[in-house]
């Protein structure tokens, strides 16, 4: 098993699209260097934030190329690669080439709704089926199923090859259920920004990102504050960029952080059915926002 330190900020990045609909390779790069430039410790590609459900086999095999070429060693890589078919997803974790990724993130099974028994047995089988390390991926609100502080802990016990969960439940109460009982070797990773800093103070090692495709600098100075115990600068920048979080989420993600990233020249405004650009009301109060901030 390869070494992966968690520790830190993971941008999830979105697959940036061409007016056509067609992955953009060349914004693409554009968007991994400005992470990687402005202190990102890893990348994730191919999570939720990349709009996966609408990307062929194909193009998902050449974005994790791609993402791993222009990264060039300079970050770990880590993979999304889940499903809700077990037999297949491990059919198809034992196919891929890792060159250049360092973790892959399952995220729990969508739809079929399992159990916890059922949830233990899935991740199980990934963990023994996947060569570098497994984070898994708890987000209720899109899986319609919560894996929870049991059953995370009971992974964490049995399977060495788990390194984390990224934890976007919204459930602090769960979430320090698993900081206070977890094993040394297992890491809790916020995925949700507004609650970052609240997580980190109760021992998150970190955040899978979001916010930090538009302002990777910031998201990660408040990291490295938090992480050294400096809440009250760390709560700063926190506060600072709370406002232009909570505005990306208002009509869904990825449309609101791709929507922020053309404001910020970085990538086009476009996303795949079903998804749907957000309205120019909030189009409009974004470039406000990100104005406010980049004038601080």
């Amino acid at each position: 098993m390869k070494d992966f330190n968690i520790k830190g900020t993971g941008v999830a990045l979105v697959t940036p699209f061409d007016k056509q609909g067609n992955v953009d390779f060349t914004s693409f790069g554009k968007l991994i260097n400005h992470c990687i430039d402005n202190g990102a410790d890893y990348l994730v590609c191919l999570g939720t934030t990349s709009e996966y459900p609408t990307l062929t086999e194909k193009e998902m095999s050449a974005i994790r190329e791609f993402t791993a070429e222009t990264a060039d060693g300079r970050v770990p890589i880590v993979l999304g690669m889940g499903g809700n078919d077990t037999r297949e997803l491990v059919n198809h974790i034992t196919k891929t080439d890792y060159n250049g990724i360092s973790a892959v993130l399952s995220v729990a099974p969508y739809y079929n709704k399992p159990t916890q028994k059922g949830l233990l047995e899935h991740f199980r089988m990934v963990a023994n089926s996947c060569p570098v390390p497994v984070i898994i991926y708890n987000v209720p609100g899109r899986t319609g199923s919560n894996i929870s502080a049991e059953t995370t802990l009971k992974l964490a016990e049995e399977c060495k090859n788990i390194a984390g969960i990224k934890e976007a439940s919204g459930n602090m109460a769960q979430c320090m259920e698993i900081l206070r009982s977890k094993p040394k070797n297992f890491e809790l990773i916020s995925g949700e920004d507004a609650l970052t800093l609240p997580l980190i103070a109760c021992g998150a090692k970190g955040v899978i990102s979001v916010t930090a495709n538009a302002f990777p600098k910031q998201v990660n100075e408040m990291v490295n504050l938090a992480l050294k115990d400096n809440f009250r600068k760390a709560a700063a920048i926190h506060n600072a960029l709370l406002p232009f979080t909570n505005a990306v989420f208002e009509e869904g993600n990825p449309c609101g952080i791709k929507a922020a990233l053309e404001i910020l020249g970085i990538t086009q405004n476009v996303v795949r059915l079903p998804l749907a650009k957000v309205s120019k009301t909030l189009y409009n109060r974004l470039q406000v926002i990100i104005k406010d901030i980049n004038q601080h």
